[in-house]
C-alpha cells in the first residue's frame, strides 16, 4: 500500500509535505481550487524543490480552468523539476469551478482533454480545437506540439502518468478506459468502494484493460477516536466533516446529474448501493443557498471549504457517512478497513489533514503506516 497527502493547494505546504516524506508518504496530488488555494504549480515546484522522491501532481485540475495545452506544459514543466515524478491528476473540476460560480466541465470535455495531454506530453502532435464563443465569431481547429524538447525548457523523456477522478457512473468508466490511475473520493465504506470500482472496471474492459491494470487512489480525511469520543461528538465532526460534506456532496451531484440531468428533487439515487444511498443523497444541497442569488452565493458557500466545519452539516455528517467516506475509528479498525480496502484493489491511501498537518502525520504513521 501506498501513503499520500493532500489538501488545498498552499503555498507553504512544502514545509509540512517534506516532513511527510521523511515519515513514509510518498505522494502529494493538492486540490486545483484557485478561489481557495494557493496557484497549484506554483505550489508543487515547491515541493519538488524540498522533497526527494515525493510524486506530486493536480489532484485536481480540470480542462475548463486551464486549456489542454497549458496543463500540458505546466506538467512537462514539473517534469523537469522533478524527473519522472509529476502525476496529472484532472477530472471536471467541480468544486474549483462551482467556487466561482460555474458548472463544472462535461464528460466529453475532460475525453479531449486527456487525450490532446497524453499526446503532447509523448512529444507528439495533437489537434487543439478553439471557440466558437464570446469571443471568436467560428470555431479554429489547429495541430499544436512542443517545440523545443531539446532545450530543458521541459521534460518529455520521463512518462508522466494521467490520473483520472469520478464520483458518478459517467466519469467513472471514463477513469477506467483512459486512465493509468484512477482517484475516488471519500469510498471507504465496502459497499460504496464496490460500486466504484464496478463502473472503473466497465471502462477499463471497453479499452481492453482490467481493473488490476489500474492505479487506484482514495482520498480520505483520518481520525483516530480519543478516549470519550464517538462519531457523533463535535470534536469528531470537526476533524473528518469538512471531507464528509465535500466528497459526497461531489458524488450526490454526479448521481443527480445522471439520472435526471441536474433535477435535484427528482433524484431517487438509485445507481448507489441501497446501504449508503440515502446517506449520501442527502449532501447533494449540501453547498446550495438560492436565497443568495446565483451571482455571489458561492462566495459564502464556498468560504472555508475542506477545512472549516459548518454548522449546518451537523445533521448530515451521522455515524454512518463518517463511516463510509472516512478512516475513523479505532487504530486496529483503521488497519482492518485498509486491509479489506487493498483485498478490493486500492493501491494508494490519501489522506487531507484538516487539523494540524504535522500531528496528523504523525498520528497517520505512528498508528497505522509503521503498523500495517
Amino acid at each position: 500500500m501506498d501513503w499520500g497527502l493532500t489538501y488545498p493547494a498552499h503555498i507553504h505546504s512544502w514545509k509540512w509535505v517534506s516532513y511527510g516524506e521523511i515519515r513514509g508518504f510518498s505522494y502529494y496530488m493538492p486540490y486545483d481550487t484557485h478561489m481557495i488555494g494557493s496557484d497549484i504549480y506554483q505550489t508543487l515546484a515547491l515541493v519538488l524543490e524540498h522533497t526527494y522522491r515525493m510524486k506530486v501532481g493536480p489532484g485536481i485540475t480540470n480542462p475548463r480552468s486551464r486549456i489542454a495545452p497549458v496543463t500540458a506544459n505546466s506538467m512537462a514543466t514539473l517534469n523537469e523539476i522533478g524527473p519522472g515524478r509529476a502525476i496529472l491528476g484532472i477530472s471536471t473540476g467541480n468544486t474549483a469551478r462551482r467556487a466561482m460560480g460555474f458548472p463544472a466541465a462535461k464528460v466529453a470535455e475532460v475525453r479531449e482533454c486527456v487525450e490532446i495531454c497524453r499526446k503532447l506530453l509523448k512529444g507528439e502532435e495533437a489537434l487543439y480545437i478553439e471557440g466558437p464563443d464570446r469571443y471568436m465569431d467560428k470555431e479554429r481547429r489547429r495541430y499544436v506540439k512542443f517545440l523545443n524538447p531539446e532545450g530543458g525548457f521541459y521534460n518529455l523523456k520521463d512518462p508522466i502518468p494521467i490520473f483520472i477522478a469520478g464520483s458518478g457512473p459517467k466519469m467513472l468508466e471514463l477513469a477506467g478506459e483512459l486512465g493509468d490511475g484512477v482517484i475516488l473520493f471519500g469510498t471507504i465504506g465496502e459497499s460504496f468502494l464496490n460500486y466504484c470500482l464496478e463502473h472503473i472496471k466497465i471502462g477499463a474492459q471497453r479499452a481492453g484493460k482490467k481493473l488490476e491494470d489500474l492505479y487506484i487512489l482514495v482520498m480520505t480525511a483520518f481520525h483516530i477516536l480519543r478516549k470519550g469520543e464517538t462519531l457523533e461528538s463535535k470534536s469528531v465532526k470537526r476533524a473528518v466533516g469538512p471531507f464528509v460534506a465535500s466528497s459526497l456532496n461531489l458524488t450526490a451531484l454526479a448521481v443527480v446529474n445522471y439520472e435526471t440531468k441536474g433535477k435535484t428533487e427528482a433524484a431517487k439515487g438509485e445507481p448507489l448501493p441501497e446501504d449508503v444511498r440515502e446517506g449520501i443523497m442527502r449532501f447533494a444541497k449540501a453547498y446550495a443557498a438560492e436565497e443568495l442569488g446565483p451571482e455571489r452565493k458561492h462566495l459564502k458557500l464556498y468560504s472555508e471549504y475542506l477545512l472549516g466545519w459548518k454548522e449546518e452539516h451537523d445533521p448530515l455528517v451521522t455515524p454512518e457517512v463518517i463511516k463510509t467516506s472516512t478512516l475513523t475509528g479505532s487504530p486496529e479498525e483503521i488497519r482492518d478497513t485498509i486491509h479489506r480496502m487493498e483485498e478490493q484493489g486500492v493501491n494508494q491511501i490519501m489522506i487531507q489533514p484538516i487539523l494540524d498537518p504535522y500531528e496528523t502525520i504523525d498520528s497517520f504513521h505512528e498508528n497505522i503506516m509503521s503498523k500495517y
